[in-house]
């Protein structure tokens, strides 16, 4: 089989459920005027549902405007940098489609993140002006001096509450430490006073459609994290791709579960931008933790949710699982990880649901396969088919070009509407990853007769934790800073909670001794909690390839037959 037989051969189209095509007719609209139609459609239907403070399509849209006329104001033109630092909350979402709509490039962030891993992104992005929350706001103004951010607007958790959470949070809020006091500071500002101090009519802006509308910092196992450039295109066409794919959902009709982070693409694109899209209230959980996740659910009756393996794993250990009524959701859809088929059934099973797994990557917005939702086969262990306009191939390890029969292992490659640009700034590692128009992914995948794919193996050693994505060279890097480790080297190691932990591999410099607890809390300062390791392995030696890399291929050998 040749690259070019490649696209015509398609084994997944007759898999396909009914209603589902093979190509979609898309409108080259960008997302700001989605959430406009929205507006103009649905008007006063909830758009935004924070801890049970709601706003209108049209007062989402009135925000939007206004939030956009401030960013102009600020000087913020057409290809400058936002970057906003926010968890999932109403002015996430107005921050980011108000960036989009002046035509600058919206750059989401991970309030987890350490001031090491901020100041990276905020530098290589050369972002002018920055949203973040009052939490992080005195960090933020001591990052500030180090990068190219002039003006900062902050945000805060109490600024969008219901009667009578509104009265008592700023009562308990500090304690709780869910609000901090911001130090003064010049070019700092409230959201809510930049709100109200400019009017919904920003200048227009026509978009271009292949515009770069975002980047999506990424990273990988060599060098440091990489802005992957999404388009307004990408991006539009991955949410026209996903609203193919389940033909079975009305527009305005539904409730969509917010709870996948908004700063990763995988939430921003299937929680936030699809149920603009679809006109659908997005129910907000800035903290998808299974006590907060199943007080949502039982509150406000979500019909649509798309979650990680260990939300869905977290829901049904919970001690008030049996308490909460869950039947409102209907359809599922379970990323970033496989999810075992004991908890699609016990979850299906108490919610008559239906779970459906997929696939993809930041590099393509993410959406490329998932498998079929009503009429289809699932099947176990399967990331699903290529979804609509989506061509894949499985290629030879090797050489990253040959062709493999259906069955045999090797490199998946991806094509499609929704493969990225390239990466910001980086053309070499654009021209490695992008040959043709295909996308090699780095993931280790076989197809079966019917066009089902199957993930073996991640080729760049990604560790998954929590559905947060975890680049082991992030961590190997903080170990070599230590003065007395000579090598290091980190694996993902199974956790029984969030799927996959860090294990860490570390050679001693001669002379010098150490332990497990002093190695782990050396990362505290340096990292994103998420990122810690749970295990620490000192040995005297890592293994290695006769061109000198540490073989971890056979760490984990080594670990599975411990």
């Amino acid at each position: 089989m040749t690259s070019e037989s490649a696209g015509r051969e398609k084994p997944w189209l007759a898999s396909y459920e009914k209603g589902v095509p093979e190509f979609v007719e898309y409108e080259d609209v960008c997302l700001p005027a989605f959430l406009e139609r929205s507006g103009e459609r649905f008007p006063d239907r909830s758009a935004l549902n924070f801890q049970g403070y709601r706003i209108q399509f049209r007062q989402l849209k009135e925000m939007v405007d206004r939030f956009a006329s401030a960013l102009s104001a600020f000087g913020v033109t057409r290809g400058d940098r936002v970057a906003l630092l926010l968890p999932n909350t109403i002015p996430c979402v107005a921050a980011y489609y108000a960036v989009l709509k002046i035509g600058a490039i919206a750059v989401m962030n991970n309030p987890l993140y350490s001031d090491r891993e901020l100041d990276h992104q905020f530098n290589d992005s050369g972002a002018k002006l920055l949203v973040t929350l009052d939490l992080l706001g005195n960090r933020m103004i001591d990052l500030r001096p180090k990068t190219r951010i002039k003006q900062i607007v902050i945000t805060s958790i109490g600024d969008y509450l219901p009667f009578p959470k509104n009265w008592l949070f700023p009562l308990v809020a500090k304690k709780k430490k869910l609000a901090a006091e911001v130090k003064p500071a010049d070019d700092v500002f409230s959201w809510k006073a930049v709100l109200a101090d400019h009017q919904p009519n920003p200048p227009a802006v026509t978009l271009g459609f292949e515009d770069v509308a975002m980047y999506q910092y990424t990273g990988g196992t060599t060098g440091v994290s990489k802005g992957v450039m999404l388009t307004h295109a990408n991006l539009s066409k991955n949410v026209q791709q996903c609203r193919a794919w389940f033909p079975t959902f009305n527009e305005g009709a539904e409730v969509m579960l917010g709870a996948l982070p908004f700063f990763h693409v995988f939430g921003l694109t299937t929680a936030m931008n699809f149920a603009i899209y679809m006109g659908w209230e997005d129910i907000l959980v800035p903290k998808p933790q299974p006590e907060q996740l199943l007080e949502a659910i039982g509150k406000y009756k979500p019909t649509f949710a798309p979650l990680v393996p260990t939300m869905y794993i977290g829901i049904l250990n919970h001690a008030n699982i049996d308490r909460t009524p869950l039947t409102s959701i209907k359809g599922c859809f379970s990323g970033s990880a496989p999810l075992p088929v004991e908890v699609i059934r016990d979850f299906e099973k108490r919610t008559g649901a239906v779970i459906v797994e997929g696939y993809g990557l930041t590099e393509t917005s993410p959406v490329t396969h998932i498998s079929p939702f009503a009429g289809g086969k699932r099947k176990a262990g399967s990331i699903g088919l290529p979804i609509s306009d989506t061509e894949c191939r499985i290629v030879e390890l090797n050489d990253g070009r040959t062709d493999l029969p259906t069955g045999e292992t090797g490199e998946l490659m991806v094509k499609g509407p929704q493969v990225m640009t390239g990466y910001w700034n980086k053309p070499d590692a654009t021209a490695e990853t992008l040959v043709d128009g295909w996308l090699h992914t780095g993931d280790i995948a076989q197809m079966d007769a019917e066009g089902y794919f199957y993930l073996v193996d991640r080729k760049k050693d990604m560790i998954i934790s929590g559905g947060y994505n975890v680049y082991p060279r992030d961590i190997e890097e903080v170990f070599f800073e230590h003065p007395k480790v000579q090598e290091a080297t980190a694996i993902g190691i199974p956790h029984p909670k969030r799927g996959e932990a860090v294990k860490v591999f570390i050679v001693l410099k001669e002379g010098t001794t150490a332990t497990q607890e002093e190695m782990i809390a050396f990362c505290h300062e340096k990292l994103a909690k998420y990122k810690w390791p749970t295990e620490v392995e000192f040995r005297t030696e890592l293994p290695k390839s006769n061109v000198g890399k540490v073989l971890k291929k056979e760490l984990r050998k080594k670990m599975r037959k411990a």
